[in-house]
């Protein structure tokens, strides 16, 4: 029996070209951004256990896989240091020390790759003893305006390296107007500033502190970072850091946030990121290994939510992986 039907949504679909035609949504390189954990040294690379497939890079080897995905159109990298125990202190004083890792890693990238956008993570807990994203006093409080002293520090560090974006990850309140105001009043009003908006407190970023090698010595980050059960927060989150002079915003996690992601979206006109997270990557890997999913199809499909939700660009580990199916 054949229905008398004169809307067939199915006709849109019949066919590749013609699904390609009426796509909504689409994915490209230009869409990404690569985050890498950079180490000291020479010819050296580090397998991390937690995220199959990524690995610990020296600056040299970071400077082959960051040209080869330039190469294919990916337009930014981001950078996390992982430094040795004996440079950790109470303050994180390493993260702003002149010759740091970081620093000199950015300043190599910019010689070498100078069209690659270099974005540099501003937390304190690569470099703190404790593990926190802030200085602690001794009841154990992170204490959010003397953290911004150092926050400023890093940033001029890094603006003063070569660096194109820096991003504050820590959740301090007020950290991105004392930012702006020192960058601009420093001679470095070029350098832009993506502020982690929406940084949750959230369990997916166990991967990630495996790779850094870095742990809580006490506590949590709940006081400083956003409660899970929350959205309306993170729109105030967003007005504040427009208020204070943010160039671009960003949700993290990503895909446990489309919601919030779609709310800021529609909040705000300027360009919304989102962080697809080490736990939400190692999940994917950690099927695909067991044979549950296959783990280029799904990574795909998360990052085409993502954006499909608003997301102008997206942080994720699966760049390399995926940039086959988008060239």
């Amino acid at each position: 029996m054949l229905l008398t039907l004169s809307k067939r949504p199915r006709r849109n679909r019949k066919s590749p070209a013609v699904r390609s035609l009426v796509q909504e949504t689409t994915l490209t390189a230009n869409d990404l951004i690569a985050p890498f954990f950079i180490i000291e040294g020479a010819q050296r690379r580090e397998s991390i256990e937690a995220m199959p497939g990524i690995d610990r890079l020296s600056t040299d080897l970071l400077i082959k896989e960051a040209e080869l995905l330039h190469a294919q159109g990916v337009p930014a990298i981001a950078l996390f240091p992982v430094i040795d125990p004996s440079l950790k202190d109470e303050e994180g004083s390493e993260a702003w020390n002149p010759n740091s890792l970081i620093v000199r890693a950015i300043e190599l990238l910019k010689k070498e790759i100078p069209s690659l956008c270099i974005i540099g993570d501003l937390a304190l807990d690569p470099f703190t003893s404790h593990g926190h994203d802030g200085i602690v006093n001794s009841a154990g409080e992170i204490l959010n305006d003397t953290t911004i002293e150092a926050l400023i520090k890093q940033a001029t560090s890094y603006a003063q390296a070569g660096c194109d974006i820096v991003a504050p990850s820590d959740m301090m309140d007020g950290r991105i107007g004392a930012i702006r105001k020192t960058l601009d009043d420093q001679g470095f009003g070029q350098t832009a500033i993506l502020s982690y908006t929406a940084k949750y407190a959230s369990a997916f970023y166990g991967p990630f502190r495996n790779a850094l090698k870095t742990s809580l010595a006490f506590g949590d980050k709940k006081t400083y970072q956003m409660d899970p059960a929350n959205s309306r927060e993170a729109v105030r989150e967003l007005l504040l850091d427009e208020e204070e002079g943010a160039d671009m915003v960003m949700v993290k996690p990503a895909l446990p946030y489309l919601d919030v992601i779609v709310k800021l979206k529609t909040k705000t006109s300027l360009p919304v990121g989102a962080y697809q997270v080490s736990g939400e990557y190692a999940m994917i890997m950690a099927a695909h290994e067991k044979g549950y999913l296959d783990a280029q199809s799904t990574l795909f499909e998360s990052l085409i939510s993502i954006k499909r939700a608003g997301a102008d660009f997206i942080f994720t580990y699966a760049t390399s992986q995926i940039l086959g199916l988008l060239n």
